[in-house]
């Protein structure tokens, strides 16, 4: 078996109401897929993180040492590709495409020996994961704060034990934002804050010990990634738990701010980090140095696949007799061709996803969809 063909597929849509993080606006959503083909009918699937048309080049700029080789040798690949753009790119768009290719291969892998990642990854200790809605970006054309408060009571309805609402714009409005959707979750659900890198460390400590009295969970990407002095700052300054790691690719970006404990909790996202390979370095590190990890996830349900198969062989980090379990961060904003990629969509029950069964990824791709979404100029 020999990978016989590299290749990419965007996809796009306009949003009907463009919405904004603190570092971000969304006019229109557009991802990119990493198909790998190989010689004997066998395909993988990828996804990367990130700009998708750079992405889309950068994977194609991998594809000259890929094909003719074996899928199955991920290690080597991995290695070959990161050295190959090193001298330019030791994080950042060369990660994000590397990522996206890696989780292919880990597909194709599966799909030879007829496993789950999962069981590849040394095997599974869970079935099923709860998940935390993510949402509550600022809309346009509408009241921030009664809106994240009525998109949390809709989250809370459905099911969800825990959200994650976006701040960084304005102390003074986050705060009201804050206290509205406490008051919408009720004292039991959990609810987490992403500052999206918008704020200061000035401004970050004075949130977070006013936002402290709501009961929250983490405090998400207070300050910008480069600032890992700011992340301590903000740590030791004020008590909710620091959180982060989106933006930090491989062990060696992921390596400073565990070892210094600059965060509670680290946040590596299997598409931007550097795939299944790079994210089981980093949970042993995070692990060695008793930091929680708790992945990110922003994509279609090739990236909720994969950190499923991740979270899956995730060991279990014992408290007591209270083992403290992987959440899976489960996007809820506006997105058709998140689950319309797939023939069996991966959808919650309840706050609960269950972690597909099948060889590789556990999907199973809906080709005419990649065909509807795909950009109308390409």
């Amino acid at each position: 078996m020999r990978i016989a063909e590299v290749n990419t597929h965007l996809l796009e849509h306009v949003l009907d109401t463009a919405f904004e993080s603190a570092s971000m606006r969304f006019d229109k959503r557009v991802h990119v897929l990493v198909e790998i083909v190989c010689d004997d009918g066998t395909t993988g699937w990828g996804e990367c993180l990130g700009p998708a048309f750079a992405n889309a080049a950068i994977v194609k700029t991998y594809a000259q040492w890929l094909i003719g080789k074996d899928p199955l040798e991920t290690e080597k690949h991995w290695a070959v590709l990161y050295n190959a753009l090193r001298d330019q790119g030791q994080r950042g768009l060369s990660i994000t495409a590397l990522s996206g290719i890696d989780i292919a291969l880990w597909d194709i892998k599966g799909k030879h020996f007829g496993v789950p990642i999962s069981t590849l990854l040394g095997g599974k200790f869970r079935d099923s994961v709860m998940a935390y809605a993510t949402g509550s970006f600022k809309r346009d054309g509408v009241d921030r704060v009664e809106d994240n408060a009525a998109e949390v009571a809709r989250y809370r309805t459905d099911g969800f034990h825990a959200t994650k609402i976006k701040i960084g714009f304005d102390p003074d409005e986050d705060l009201r934002v804050i206290a509205a959707v406490r008051e919408a979750a009720g004292p039991d659900m959990r609810v987490m804050i992403d500052g999206n890198h918008g704020y200061d460390a000035i401004e970050a400590i004075r949130v977070g010990r006013a936002a402290a009295e709501y009961g929250i969970d983490w405090f998400e990407e207070p300050v910008v990634p480069e600032q890992l002095d700011a992340y301590r700052a903000v740590k030791a300054g004020q008590p909710i738990p620091v959180a982060g790691g989106e933006t930090w690719h491989t062990r060696w970006g992921m390596r400073e701010p565990i070892e210094t404990r600059a965060v509670d909790i680290i946040q590596p996202d299997i598409c931007g980090c550097g795939g299944f390979t790079e994210i089981r370095r980093i949970a042993d590190l995070a692990a060695l140095h008793g930091v929680r990890l708790v992945p990110h996830v922003w994509g279609t349900a090739i990236q909720i696949a994969a950190a499923l198969q991740f979270m899956a062989a995730m060991i279990p980090n014992p408290v007591r007799n209270n083992p403290i379990e992987p959440i899976l961060e489960f996007d809820r904003t506006d997105n058709p061709f998140r689950q319309a990629v797939v023939k069996r969509p991966i959808e919650h029950v309840a706050g609960v996803v269950t972690i597909p069964d099948g060889p590789g990824l556990g999907i199973e791709i809906n080709r005419d969809a990649l065909k509807e979404f795909s950009p109308k100029a390409v």
